[in-house]
């Protein structure tokens, strides 16, 4: 296989490079978002249960439309699903400009579960389109510098999202995050994007729709190996939803010297610089792609482990838990980068999006069901924050064990030798 340097690929590759720009700046403006939500909900009704609400409604949302998400995917141009999806995006983030008390919070939820509806469809249609305008021997640092970026934006965004809404108010950050959709647009629109449409989604629509969907939960079915790598994000999130979506915001809040939104921020940011930092690791570590279904189960049991650390360490310095939560999200980013990059190969093009649109329906479902269950946990005095870090990374480390002892049935597999 051959290697190639990230700049290199940014440089050489007009398609990826304009791809890779526009889903950097929309989500740096969806941190911006993000904290500012944070803030309203401490602010307005200082509920841990309505934050782990927030999460689940954004992440159910996500996962709604997500067997549509992928059957649109297949079937229409992939370049214009992603670029109605960020156009519409612009003006509902100036919707949130209108929240003014506790009152407006359950739209609030609403609003945003909305726009991660859209952002489903924008992510499973780029998921989808990236081997086409990357060669499969270059598919392993496209992947890892998207992870990367994603984690730098969650970065900057998460630390200037704090900063800004500390000083110049939560109006700013919505209205930063509007502008980074209506860019991220434009950058789009020179695209040219290659894509293999099947014969069976030349019917009608409506006619043909539960059919295809169908199509698409089968290619997993009769491949035991990628119905394995399926579940591989899922494995983290079924506990990393109640720890990054719940349990670390309100560790954010609690931090001494700095206003909430900073220390959202801070702890985002260790988040972002790990999920960076695992991807670019896995690649230049993680070579042997024989054993890449196994590494994906010991990531989450590795992750796990440094969230328990976070659980027993809390309070005694604020830097060991920000080295901790960036060496668990370092494991989580290698799961992450490692099962994509699979499911990419395996799949064929004109069924690409419905295979990723079930990945990232199970990993949204595990995800709103660990943040509603920590929120509710949380509030109700059935964890406090320390051993709520401990039992989540407990769960953890248990479900990167169930999936490393998981083997596919080789009589299951359409004559591909399962891997191990």
């Amino acid at each position: 296989m051959t290697n190639i340097g990230y700049l290199e690929l940014i440089k050489s590759n007009k398609e990826f490079r304009r791809l890779w720009s526009a889903s950097v700046i929309s989500m740096l403006g969806e941190w911006f978002n993000t904290i500012a939500l944070f803030l309203l909900i401490f602010e307005y009704t200082d509920s841990e249960f309505l934050l782990g609400v927030l999460f689940t409604v954004r992440m159910l949302c996500f996962a709604l439309l997500q067997p549509i998400s992928g059957l649109l995917a297949d079937r229409m141009n992939r370049k214009h699903i992603m670029i109605a999806s960020n156009v519409l995006q612009v003006f509902l983030a100036l919707c949130f400009l209108g929240v003014n008390g506790s009152e407006d919070i359950w739209w609030m939820l609403a609003l945003s579960g909305v726009m991660m509806l859209l952002h489903g469809a924008y992510v499973t249609a780029e998921r989808a389109a990236l081997p086409n305008i990357v060669p499969e021997e270059h598919l392993a640092t496209a992947n890892a510098l998207d992870a990367a970026s994603w984690s730098s934006a969650l970065c900057i965004g998460a630390m200037l999202g704090g900063v800004v809404v500390e000083f110049y108010g939560v109006d700013a950050a919505f209205i930063i995050d509007s502008l980074t959709f209506l860019l991220s647009a434009i950058l789009l629109i020179p695209i040219t994007l290659p894509q293999t449409v099947g014969d069976e989604m030349k019917g009608p629509l409506f006619s043909t729709a539960a059919s295809n969907i169908k199509n698409g939960l089968r290619r997993i079915l009769d491949e035991s190996r990628l119905l394995r790598v399926v579940f591989a994000k899922a494995s983290w999130n079924i506990a990393g939803g109640g720890l990054a979506g719940v349990f670390l915001v309100v560790a954010g809040s609690n931090v001494d010297g700095f206003g909430a939104a900073i220390g959202f921020g801070f702890f985002f940011f260790a988040r972002g610089i790990g999920t960076g930092l695992g991807p670019i690791m896995a690649r230049r570590f993680l070579t042997n792609e024989e054993r890449w279904p196994l590494l994906i189960g010991l990531l989450v049991v590795l992750s796990g482990f440094f969230y328990l650390l976070v659980g027993l360490t809390l309070g005694i310095n604020l830097w060991l838990t920000f080295a901790l939560v960036t060496l668990a999200h370092s494991a989580s980013g290698g799961n992450w980068v490692l099962s994509t990059i699979l499911t990419q190969r395996w799949v064929e093009d004109e069924i690409r999006g419905r295979v990723f649109s079930i990945d990232m329906l199970t990993m949204s479902i595990a995800f709103s069901i660990s943040s509603a269950a920590a929120g509710y946990l949380l509030e109700n005095g059935y964890l406090n924050l320390q051993t709520g870090f401990q039992s989540f990374a407990v769960l953890m480390m248990f479900s990167g064990i169930v999936f490393t002892m998981w083997r596919p049935d080789r009589s299951k597999t359409n004559d591909v030798p399962a891997l191990s």
